[in-house]
């Protein structure tokens, strides 16, 4: 949402309601973009960054599977001399 910063001094604690729940307010003086409002994300502490990093770490580890290797995936396209067919 564009606003005038004079129409703004009015509204100023709608504005910052609206910004809170998620809206991007940008002021505007004669038209031209000057400043944006936007609601702050809390910081996590310490301890919240590392449980987060650690669920992250704990997500993506994975066992190999047994399969195809993928070095060798694609030897039906080579002939024995290793050059392509």
């Amino acid at each position: 949402m564009d606003i005038a910063l004079s129409d703004a001094k009015a509204q100023l604690t709608d504005l910052v309601r609206r910004a809170e729940a998620g809206e991007e307010i940008v002021l505007t003086r004669h038209g031209a973009p000057v400043a944006r409002i936007a609601a702050i994300k809390p910081q996590l502490s310490p301890e919240q960054k590392k449980a987060r990093i650690d669920a992250i770490r704990a997500s993506v580890r994975t066992v190999p599977g047994d399969g195809v290797s993928a070095a060798r995936s694609q030897d039906f396209l080579y002939d024995e001399s290793g050059l392509p067919k």
